[in-house]
């Protein structure tokens, strides 16, 4: 798909590249404590089937996980209650999925935060009892996944606009797919950039929040030469593309560099403070043919969110609003269906309070 942007030829293998299981053995010395749990077959269907429906949790009436037991799950004459047991547990069908998962969010302390392959379910926090990522059972990465059209994207249109994606219309079910969990840990949104890399140069780092921070302005030099510094020992030369994203978090005493993810250079990814157009036009200089005094003195554009940016005061559209719910509705959602029956009737009712009321109005006037 043309975009009228100089973009180069954004391939499917580029897009695998920056799929969290392809680099993070890799740069596992320098990401956030995190693992990764494969993702059978059985368990991408039922992200994709429509509607939720959640496996029992740990004490419910639920058909136990032994297959010796009883052999209730073998034997033809047994196929009806499989059937019915399906339904109330989904899990049945990935049951080793569902213990790795509680196992691994034991192992990281109890609570952990889940992406896909490319994406975290950011968009469908408003659903999460924390309002928040973070997930103490299954059930709760479970409901996030399900209600996110990120994960979604990552499901279905992973490889959507790359030059080979008619080669790959059918590739999509060999992709490698994992549930990533990290650790949780509460991130200060200020020290959170995003780092722009062209031809294997470090040209532009921005805030990933887009709020003003004063404290940053003062720092600027040194987070700058901070991130440029693990970019130039870790990424520059072991990251297979020449172009791609990285965003890494910077915690106090701001002397290291946590690699968070890794961003395909297409656009699909968020230039946030700057425009796709300006990354793919701005001035790089050919380093090996420069004086090393040169070099020295070009350094990649930071930009931060000043007190009187427009983006510092951007509070009428709320941070992944598109893919939000009315309030009214999720509390009428979380009461089961008689609370979105009764929420219908309500709806209709205020309706047509409205309509009788317009009418008296047109007719007194």
């Amino acid at each position: 798909m043309s975009t009228g942007l100089p973009f180069p030829p954004v391939t499917r293998q580029h897009i695998l590249n920056c799929s969290y299981h392809s680099w993070h053995p890799k740069y596992r010395a320098i990401t956030p404590k995190a693992r990764l749990v494969p993702l059978p077959a059985a368990f991408l269907a039922y992200l994709r089937a429509d509607g939720i429906v959640l496996p029992p949790e740990d004490g419910d009436d639920s058909p136990t996980w032994s297959d010796s037991d009883s052999g209730i799950f073998s034997g033809a004459d047994n196929e009806a209650d499989d059937d019915a047991d399906a339904d109330a547990d989904p899990s049945i069908a990935w049951r080793d999925t569902h213990e790795a998962i509680a196992n691994v969010i034991e192992e990281l302390g109890g609570k952990v935060a889940p992406k896909l392959n490319w994406s975290a379910p950011k968009d469908a926090t408003w659903i999460a009892a924390t309002n928040s990522m973070e997930c103490r059972t299954p059930n709760d990465i479970y409901l996030l996944l399900k209600s996110s059209d990120f994960v979604t994207h990552d499901l279905q249109h992973a490889f959507d606009d790359t030059a080979d994606a008619e080669a790959a219309v059918d590739a999509d079910d060999a992709v490698p797919y994992h549930l990533v969990l990290r650790k949780w840990i509460t991130l200060n949104p200020a020290v959170e950039f995003r780092c722009f890399v062209r031809q294997r140069k470090l040209i532009a780092i921005c805030q990933r929040d887009l709020n003003h921070f004063d404290f940053l302005f003062a720092m600027q030099d040194k987070l700058r030469q901070t991130i440029q510094e693990s970019f130039d020992i870790r990424l520059r030369d072991t990251f297979p593309d020449p172009n791609f994203t990285f965003d890494v978090y910077i915690p106090p005493p701001h002397d290291r560099v946590w690699l968070v993810d890794v961003n395909p250079w297409a656009q699909r990814t968020d230039p946030l403070l700057f425009s796709w157009l300006e990354l793919l036009t701005l001035p790089v200089p050919e380093l090996p043919e420069l004086e090393d005094d040169v070099i020295e003195m070009w350094t990649p554009e930071f930009r931060l969110v000043g007190r009187d940016d427009p983006e510092a005061y951007g509070f009428t559209t709320p941070q992944y609003s598109a893919h939000k719910l009315p309030k009214d509705v999720v509390d009428a959602s979380r009461g089961g269906e008689g609370n979105l029956r009764e929420f219908a009737l309500q709806w209709q009712e205020a309706q047509k309070l409205a309509e009788q009321q317009r009418t008296e109005d047109s007719e007194d006037d």
